[in-house]
């Protein structure tokens, strides 16, 4: 894809390398953060704003327009009884889910300093399939429905598979997943990447499964976050 001159961010590093010529393009602040929320699929400008809480609605607009102009996104109008405007990944955009995974990946390794309550929804999601652990999940299959409570934006579903040593998610609960999980996202960040105990979160209440109970316990053992890199002298 070719993106005309006038298309191309304001500053720009003037420089051939791929990686200059992508950062002309998605390297302002808060750009690929929208990427990683559209992810999953479509959303409007207020699902978006959930997302990023710390976004100025002026500054959203702003990424949203640039992103558009250069192919990476395009908005489009629901049909009705919706009518809404949503903003959805182009398949040029698409392309830029390996290099959030793998910027996830590599910036998880630094000192985390910000609470569990700061992560959105979309980026617990991409986090799971950062660090989904496939060894683990030889030989398993199952399926689960995840109702995470608590955002701006209501109750988040996706649907999760496991299928031996394989993992997908994907927006939208199934209703018919052998095990369903209500929980917060801060709650099930504690539980798979933090060592707090499930039992603390189905007695306070911020957990509760429909199913056998030791089938989250499996299911949170398949993800591990990377040792911190300390850097060398």
């Amino acid at each position: 894809m070719t993106v005309a001159p006038e298309h191309r961010a304001k500053r720009s590093y003037h420089d051939a390398c791929g990686a200059a010529r992508a950062l002309d393009l998605v390297g302002e602040r808060w750009t690929l953060l929208v990427v990683r929320e559209l992810l999953l699929g479509p959303k409007r400008f207020t699902d978006l704003r959930a997302g990023l809480p710390g976004i100025s609605p002026n500054v959203l607009s702003q990424r949203l327009e640039e992103l558009v102009q250069i192919g990476v996104v395009h908005k489009r109008k629901l049909p009705p009884p919706v009518s809404a405007a949503v903003y959805d990944l182009t398949d040029w955009g698409r392309e830029l889910d390996e290099v959030i995974v793998a910027l996830n990946r590599w910036g998880a390794r630094t000192p985390n300093i910000y609470s569990c309550s700061d992560m959105s929804t979309d980026s617990l999601v991409v986090t799971l399939r950062t660090f989904f652990q496939p060894e683990r999940a030889a030989g398993v299959h199952a399926d689960y429905d995840l109702y995470f409570t608590g955002s701006d934006s209501g109750t988040d579903e996706f649907h999760a598979v496991v299928s031996d040593g394989a993992f997908t998610i994907s927006r939208g609960a199934s209703g018919t997943g052998t095990t369903a999980i209500h929980t917060t996202v801060p709650a099930f960040i504690a539980v798979t990447f933090h060592g707090r105990p499930l039992a603390d979160t189905l007695t306070s209440g911020e957990t509760k499964i429909s199913g056998p109970q030791d089938a989250l316990v499996r299911f949170v053992s398949f993800f591990e976050l990377p040792p911190e890199c300390k850097g060398t002298a």
